[in-house]
């Protein structure tokens, strides 16, 4: 059970939250606008969807993970669960995620069906190619976000749109530089072969482009939505805490470095709270 429980990597669930930010910052979330099953099917369908793609990832990768120090434990790659079987898991993990898909909205599923599709080209062709692979990676996130907006009725505006493909984008860039740096070595093609096609100091600038120009997007989405400025200070404590997390060899995984940092998790229960206050106080 624990090795089927790896493979679903339910800790990676926690990107899926991304569906609820529109109706939390639109003021919908909460006092009874939604019934327990419009509130919890959306979540339900991008966790089973999420898993389908990290099996079929897992299978891609299968020879790759058994050469890393840490990936050589997931179930696939140390055989404790078989291919065939990881197979048929992903198949159904998937068709339960488009059934309960189609259940919210058929523009829902649609978005469901765009987030599948992205992450099986990316496991079979498109995680080689440099930067293209970070905007698929990215392309998950913004998905989930437009997809939340359909499923609890929120139009996404545009800077909120921004801040959050800006927001992946330095976190995707801190992944990989985490990798590059501590993981890689010598040979970063034994950690992620993609890693050996960025020039020296490319995802460093990735960081900084996207970490600064992110807290431009998300103040002026703050201003036009006449939230409280404090969420601002608290927002580039987050940024600097995840990088200096990176650049110190701890890991760049941002849902691990969220759960087990404690200065990113003060930081992300904060920022709940004080926009929270904002939005419903």
């Amino acid at each position: 059970m624990k090795a089927y429980f790896q493979l679903l990597r339910p800790h990676q669930w926690l990107k899926n939250l991304m569906l609820l930010f529109p109706p939390f910052l639109g003021g919908t979330l909460l006092g009874g606008h939604y019934s327990s099953g419009q509130l919890l099917w959306p979540l339900v369908a991008f966790c089973l969807g999420s898993s389908a793609t990290y099996i079929v990832n897992d299978i891609c990768d299968v020879e790759q993970d058994r050469l890393h120090a840490r990936k050589k434990h997931r179930p696939l790659a140390a055989g404790r669960i078989g291919v065939r079987l990881a197979v048929v898991l992903a198949v159904v993990f998937a068709a339960g995620a488009v059934a309960g898909a189609w259940w919210v909205s058929a523009r829902f599923l649609v978005f469901l069906l765009l987030y599948l599709g992205v992450s099986l080209v990316y496991s079979l062709w498109l995680k080689d190619m440099p930067l293209v692979e970070l905007f698929c990676v990215v392309s998950g996130f913004l998905l989930r976000l437009l997809a939340g907006g359909e499923a609890y009725g929120v139009a996404i505006s545009d800077w909120l749109f921004l801040s959050v493909f800006l927001l992946a984008l330095f976190l995707v860039s801190g992944k990989r530089l985490s990798e590059l740096r501590h993981e890689g070595g010598e040979a970063p093609e034994r950690i992620r072969s993609v890693l050996a096609c960025y020039p020296q100091g490319f995802l460093e600038g990735c960081m900084l482009l996207s970490g600064s120009a992110v807290l431009v997007t998300y103040t002026m989405y703050v201003i036009s939505h006449q939230s409280t400025i404090w969420v601002i200070p608290l927002s580039c404590f987050g940024l600097l805490a995840f990088w200096r997390r990176v650049l110190s060899g701890r890991g760049g995984d941002p849902t691990r470095a969220l759960l087990m940092d404690p200065c990113l998790f003060i930081a992300g229960v904060g920022w709940v709270v004080v926009v929270g206050w904002s939005v419903y106080g």
